[in-house]
Order: structure tokens, then sequence, then C-alpha cells
């Protein structure tokens, strides 16, 4: 019988938009489709022989009747940023149970030029249109910048530790030709941009685009017989969980406790340490979230995540590799960034990558949802297990 993890199920298309950055000639669903369409060519497959479709934004339905699929098993869960971590775990569970046989899961957002997006409006009957939004929490900077300044300061770290995130994540997008970001930059320029919300300059804050990605997920088994099963990447392990809506809601705003929950589980379905883990994307929306994550999935204890950074270990060389496409500080962010994520963790583990590393063999992915509601966590290989 196939498993959901220990290598049960394969990543066998992975692609994103032919172009992101700014896409203004192509609407939401437009993004989908042409992230689809690029997904299942990798594979070398067509949409007739996709029956599961998982997205998050459009119904599943508008985006399958657009593909023209007519799926027997979908997911549109939505939590954020990290829905596609949990699409990817859901249809894993999916096939190995035989609710779907090949999964195809999309992406798109005109994040920068909002066409085809529906108007953000507050449900003030909402907890958070009653407890945050009036009091100004109604945007990510804004939001994130409370459990920010007390990750800080409980740690006696500085807003230097930020910007060494910044400059970290620039590094690797330099020689990326997709990044939107690509210009070399320093702490001190990092900390002397222009002012967001203490304690975020702009370079400390995600870039805003337009694009998108998709993947197409199968059982090892069929893998083995497809044109893509010499690329094909593994599901080793997964997690997910989620906290509360509000950021004024978190047991401890300076630890997420779904990034602990999430990762634990994900280690431990996957049946792999963390010296096992060869090259990390965690999901960098704003300069504060990887430093949590290196934390509260144990890479690094408490208190040791800002120095980690900024001595060069999530760099080219380092012991952890991090965010080699750049992340959403540099590469892409189109409001849900973990698409994007899970595209570069595939790269790497194909060979594929524009800032190749050597030798990788295992990938965590770990995604946020909102802010700091959700957590999706992955762990990906190029071999079976």
């Amino acid at each position: 019988m196939t498993s959901m993890h220990r290598g049960g199920i394969a990543i066998v298309g992975a692609a994103e938009t032919t172009e992101i950055g700014v896409r203004p000639d192509v609407p939401v669903l437009g993004l989908h489709a042409e992230a689809a369409r690029n997904a299942l060519a990798d594979a070398g497959l067509t949409a007739k022989d996709i029956d599961g479709v998982a997205t998050a934004g459009p119904l599943t339905m508008e985006v399958s009747h657009h593909l023209g699929i007519q799926p027997r098993w979908m997911d549109g869960t939505m939590v954020g940023g990290c829905s596609f971590m949990l699409h990817v775990r859901h249809a894993a569970a999916a096939i190995a149970a035989g609710a779907a046989d090949t999964v195809l899961i999309t992406h798109g957002e005109s994040g920068r030029s909002r066409v085809g997006v529906a108007p953000w409006t507050p449900n003030p009957a909402s907890a958070t249109g009653q407890f945050e939004t009036v009091y100004g929490a109604q945007t990510p900077y804004s939001t994130f910048t409370l459990p920010a300044l007390r990750f800080l300061h409980e740690r006696g770290m500085t807003r230097e530790h930020l910007a060494h995130v910044v400059v970290a994540q620039r590094t690797w997008a330099l020689n990326n030709p997709r990044a939107f970001r690509r210009r070399p930059t320093s702490v001190a320029e990092v900390l002397e941009g222009p002012p967001i919300a203490y304690p975020f300059t702009r370079d400390m804050c995600c870039v805003v685009t337009d694009g998108g990605g998709a993947l197409v997920l199968t059982s090892a088994e069929r893998a083995r017989d497809l044109p893509s099963g010499d690329r094909a990447v593994h599901l080793l392990g997964s997690g997910e969980s989620a906290e509360a809506p509000m950021v004024s809601q978190m047991a401890d705003p300076g630890s997420f406790l779904a990034f602990r929950r999430a990762g634990e589980e994900a280690f431990r379905t996957a049946g792999i340490s963390h010296s096992d883990v060869d090259h990390l994307m965690a999901y960098d929306a704003f300069a504060h979230v990887p430093l949590y994550m290196l934390e509260d999935l144990g890479f690094v204890d408490r208190g040791e995540s800002g120095d980690f950074v900024a001595e060069g270990n999530t760099l080219k060389g380092g012991s952890l590799p991090m965010n080699t496409n750049g992340g959403g500080l540099s590469y892409t962010h189109t409001g849900m960034y973990g698409m994007f994520a899970i595209q570069e963790a595939v790269r790497q583990l194909r060979g594929e990558a524009v800032e190749q590393l050597p030798n990788v063999d295992i990938s965590f992915v770990q995604g946020i949802g909102m802010f700091f509601a959700a957590a999706g966590s992955l762990v990906l290989s190029r071999h079976r297990g």
C-alpha cells in the first residue's frame, strides 16, 4: 500500500509562470493556467491525466474548468501563504488513500498589478475586525511589528540582525535573472532605507510581484513510468498546524507554536534529524520570520538565530544554505509565497537551480500562513527514502 510519507508520493512536475515580476497583461486565472500548463509540460502529462486539483484563492472549480479538468478530488484549503505546503500534504494523503491518482496544485496572484483581484474589505464582525483592525493592525508590516520587537528584545538582538537576513537573501538573488531585487546591499544601507513601520525598513519587507507556480503529484510507482520519472522529488514527511487567526492571541509573540508543532511532525514522519537537512527554504515575507523558523524548528537554540545568519551560515558554503532563490525579500512575493519556496526546493533537489548547491539530498520547506496564524512543513528528497 502506498504511504503518503517516506517517499511514497512524488512531485513529477514543477514550474512557475513563464515570467514573474510585473505582469499587467495577465489576470489571476491566467497566471494559474500558465503555471499549470508549464508544470504539466514539465511532467510530460496533459490536463486529461489529472483527476485532482488543489488551489488557494480562486475556487478549485474555476481553475479546473478553465483547464478542462473534471476532478474527482478537490482541495480549496486557504490558510494564507503556506496553503500550498498543506496542499502537497493533503494531495499526498489523497493519492495514498486512492482518492486521486494525479493531483495538480496551482497558484497565481496579481499581487502588484491587481488584475482580476477582488478588493479587500475588512469584516467588522470578525474577531480581527473587532480587536485588531480598528487599532490599525490591518497590514502585514503593521501587524508583524509587535512580535518582531518582542523577539528581538527577549533575545538581546537588534535591528542589525534583521538587516543581516536581508543581505543574506540578496546575496542569493544577485545572479538570479528572475529575482525582483538584484542590486547588492549592505547592513548599513538596509538600516538607512525608507522606514515602513518600526522596526522595518523597506528592504526588510517582501517585494510585491505578479506570478504563479504549479506542482504535479502522483505515486512513486507511477512516477517511474513517466518521462519526468528520473527527476521526481519525493515527499519524506510533512506537518501542519495553526494557533490563532489574530497575532495578538499568540501564546508567546516571541515564538510560534504552529512552527514548532508542524516542524516536529515533519521531522518525525520523515524519520530524519536536523543534521540530515542540506537545504532550507524558510518563508521570508519579512526579515524576522526566518529567525523564528530557525529557532522554532530547532536548527539553532533560542537566541542564536541572528548571529547564525550574520556569521554566514545560510550563505554559499555555509552549514545550512537558506532561501537560495533570494526568498520573498528579493526573489518574488505575489502575496502568498509558499509555492515559490517549494519550487526552489524542487529545483535544488533536481540540480536545476540558478545557485545550485552541491550534493543536495534533503530540503526542508517551512511556510507561514497570514500573520503567525498557520504553518506548513515539508521534507523533500531526491531519493525515495
